[in-house]
């Protein structure tokens, strides 16, 4: 089960708030120390999206990454090269930043991708999918980005300013899926709904754990909502060749993000 939960990219704390049991006990029923109710288990099948039989039996598949998405790269967290997306996703991207999700047919992404509406159902099942693979792919950079950030501090506050540095500079550089993870999150439904909603609140849980680490005795939960607020809607304002670069913006940020959790601005605990 839990190798079928991390193909999915659930993390143990999302899966186990689905369920309304704690993360120690859904340790145990990956592990067998504790007993896995029929209820539980059609459950977590149906989370995982694999069948209860094969999922007792271990048999799990995971999903192939989508022709022509590119694999989340290592690394400079500081460094990025241009994405080198397929053209439909480049043409979805494209659309669904500029009129949404909803507002824009396979046709449209068809005629601008120059392919036949059929030629796209030959790589993406359907216009879900091609959302689905975007924001898999933003939120894995995201992630990466994310810890190789927090592994270059020295200490737990340095570690902390360089995780908001990321986080920032993501959404600076990375607009148009960082745009489409901000506010297309409606176009998902069922596992997939799930699945992406846990990655995002696994980013937020390590920057409150880094906090938290960097500011003890402060109550840092609402301040580091704020702060991961604050970089997601960079999006929306930052546009390249302004008068701060996307490197000073994300500077100025982490600067920012110390001053919320520090002791005169956070609660205590």
């Amino acid at each position: 089960m839990r190798s079928a939960r991390e193909a999915k990219g659930l993390s143990l704390r999302a899966v186990a708030g689905l369920l309304d049991v704690s993360p120690a006990t859904l340790s145990g029923i990956e592990n067998d120390r504790t007993p896995l109710t029929v209820e539980r288990l059609q459950r977590i099948a149906e989370l995982v999206d694999v069948p209860p039989s094969r999922l007792l039996r271990g048999e799990i598949t995971v999903p192939p990454t989508p022709a022509g998405m590119p694999t989340p790269g290592k690394g400079s967290w500081r460094r990025f090269d241009d994405l080198r997306l397929d053209p439909v996703a480049q043409a979805a991207t494209l659309l669904f930043v500029r009129q949404g999700f909803h507002a824009t047919s396979m046709r449209e992404i068809a005629a601008r991708a120059e392919m036949s509406v059929a030629g796209i159902y030959h790589h993406y099942p359907s216009k879900e999918r091609i959302l689905v693979a975007l924001l898999d792919l933003t939120m894995a950079e995201i992630k990466w980005r994310l810890l190789a950030a927090r592994d270059e501090g020295t200490t737990a506050e340095e570690s902390f300013a360089l995780m908001v540095e990321s986080l920032a500079l993501f959404h600076a550089v990375r607009g148009d899926l960082a745009f489409l993870g901000a506010s297309e999150m409606r176009g998902l439904s069922g596992p997939d709904l799930v699945r992406v909603t846990g990655l995002r609140n696994e980013v937020q849980h390590l920057l409150d754990e880094q906090a938290a680490l960097a500011r003890p005795g402060v109550e840092v939960r609402i301040p580091c909502r704020a702060i991961a607020t604050m970089c997601t809607s960079l999006p929306s304002w930052f546009r390249p060749g302004g008068p701060l670069s996307a490197e000073q913006v994300a500077k100025e940020y982490a600067g920012f993000a110390l001053e919320l959790v520090a002791p005169h601005g956070g609660r205590a605990k």
